[in-house]
């Protein structure tokens, strides 16, 4: 892997970590573009960790008044705090059954096949137009919904489906608002993405730390700051973005993008 490689890669996995296109079906796309055979798992795991970390730059004042708020004497602002903070965690729980249970499994049959991620990132397409055709009754985020919100995380554990399309596209559907459904997703996606990195350290480790390492210390650098930026300046703009746009053009996008992987890298 060249610097440059891993500069646009790192950007890809910063930008489409919060764009709702799919961040592991297009490094799957940018793989097989380049000609790589694997992506080296440390520099996967440096990118998937810096694209964290700027979800916590971005989020720092809701971390942190969460936080406060759960440890606040006020009664009623130490309990909404402290129940906001419960449905993050309940949300967690269906990726993590998934990610346990089949995560090997997907992997296997989606890695080297970048036409089958892009049948998912066609399914991606669905998810985002028929989230925006509903009229449900408006409401707030709760246990419930905080759990099925969390199914939808769950389902894009497979390459090409879009975390953050399917869970802000699930929230939309369940009647939250447009802004509430961003900031939950994004907050939701932290331990989700840490959880992700601490697998990868696992099998690094199992595997060797250094062992079949083909990147210099520079492209990891690069590629770190490459996801950092992108991911920074993505999870900003995508906030906005939901607030006054429907998702139809992301729909377009992974459709055009998905028939395209589909039939060109059969």
């Amino acid at each position: 892997m060249t610097h440059w490689e891993a500069i646009i890669l790192g950007l890809i996995q910063g930008l489409t970590e919060f764009l709702p296109v799919s961040s592991s079906g297009h490094l799957e796309l940018g793989k097989s573009l380049f000609n790589l055979a694997e992506v080296d798992l440390t520099f996967s795991i440096l990118v998937h960790g810096a694209t964290a970390c700027s979800t916590l730059v971005v989020f720092r004042k809701d971390i942190a008044q969460l936080i406060t708020g759960s440890l606040a004497s006020d009664t009623a602002q130490r309990q909404t705090s402290q129940r906001y903070i419960f449905w993050l965690a309940a949300s967690v729980i269906p990726a993590v059954l998934v990610a346990f249970t089949m995560r090997h499994s997907l992997e296997d049959f989606f890695i080297n096949h970048p036409n089958r991620v892009g049948w998912s990132l066609c399914a991606t397409a669905i998810i985002l137009s028929a989230s925006e055709r509903m009229n449900p009754r408006k409401q707030g985020v709760s246990l419930k919904t905080g759990l099925l919100i969390g199914c939808a995380q769950a389902f894009a554990i497979v390459p090409g489906i879009s975390r953050s399309g399917s869970t802000i596209g699930a929230a939309i559907a369940l009647g939250i608002s447009r802004e509430e459904a961003a900031r939950f997703s994004f907050l939701m996606a932290l331990p989700v993405i840490f959880g992700a990195t601490a697998l990868e350290l696992i099998d690094l480790y199992k595997d060797g730390i250094g062992q079949g390492a083909t990147v210099s210390w520079q492209a990891y650098a690069l590629g770190a700051v490459a996801a950092f930026s992108s991911g920074w300046i993505a999870c900003q703009w995508m906030i906005r973005f939901v607030k006054r746009t429907k998702m139809h053009t992301f729909a377009v996008y992974c459709l055009t993008v998905g028939v395209l992987a589909s039939i060109l890298l059969a």
